[in-house]
């Protein structure tokens, strides 16, 4: 008779059970199964780890090969393509300081990542150098690293006015800072510099956190070019 009674209690619990249920819940989110649960975007999730934020550096490539003169990178400079701003690197970066040249279980860099990275970083050996130096240090392999490096250039706009230079023009760096903080929502003045040597100007650094979320660098923004004026030359076989 004990047996009969909790069976008939067991059974009315697992009715209350199941009418409750069927009743909405508003409050609480119910998670959804692992395997329906969408993956993070590239963008949404860090990529790399080991340091504190990147820096992703676009160089005037006019300004590399006139500066350069015969030394400068046949395959960036003589191929007679119309270069304007190139990614020289992405790099892990510290707060104060940098890593460089880790220890990294992959050394060369594979012809077929070289092929995907080409149009955005114009020579071999700058590719090869970039991961030596750079990439080694982002606890990423080869293959997530140079996707991030896509990546990075992709987030970043170019303002119009120097997607393609035809003559020989003098700026003034705070100029091209701004106008590069105006052409994209979000960049801070403070987590930009851009950078020269005597006479040209050479390089635009952009910080970016490991989401490549645009973030306050200042220790990177305090080696902004110093010049009140810099030439950029003009895109070669403008």
């Amino acid at each position: 008779m004990m047996r009969l009674v909790a069976a008939m209690s067991l059974l009315a619990v697992a009715a209350c059970d199941g009418s409750d249920s069927a009743q909405p819940h508003t409050s609480i989110a119910t998670p959804a199964p692992a395997n329906e649960t969408a993956a993070p975007s590239p963008a949404s999730r860090e990529r790399g780890k080991g340091f504190d934020f990147y820096v992703l550096s676009l160089s005037w490539s006019p300004s590399y090969c006139e500066a350069e003169g015969e030394d400068a990178n046949r395959q960036q400079c003589a191929s007679g393509r119309p270069y304007a701003f190139v990614v020289h690197g992405l790099w892990p970066q510290f707060e104060r300081g940098f890593p460089e040249s880790c220890a990294a279980d992959q050394a060369d860099v594979p012809r077929e990542v070289i092929s995907r990275t080409l149009p955005i970083m114009p020579s071999t050996g700058l590719i090869k150098h970039q991961w030596r130096k750079h990439g080694s240090c982002a606890g990423l392999s080869q293959e997530d690293y140079f996707e991030v490096v896509r990546a990075a250039r992709t987030r970043v706009a170019i303002p119009a006015e120097f997607e393609r230079l035809k003559t020989y023009r003098t700026v003034a760096p705070d100029a091209v800072e701004k106008a590069f903080v105006t052409a994209n929502s979000g960049m801070k003045p403070d987590g930009i510099a851009v950078s020269c040597d005597r006479r040209f100007l050479r390089e635009v650094r952009i910080c970016m956190t490991k989401r490549l979320e645009f973030r306050s660098c200042p220790e990177v923004d305090r080696r902004d070019c110093q010049l009140s004026k810099a030439v950029m030359p003009p895109v070669r076989g403008s």
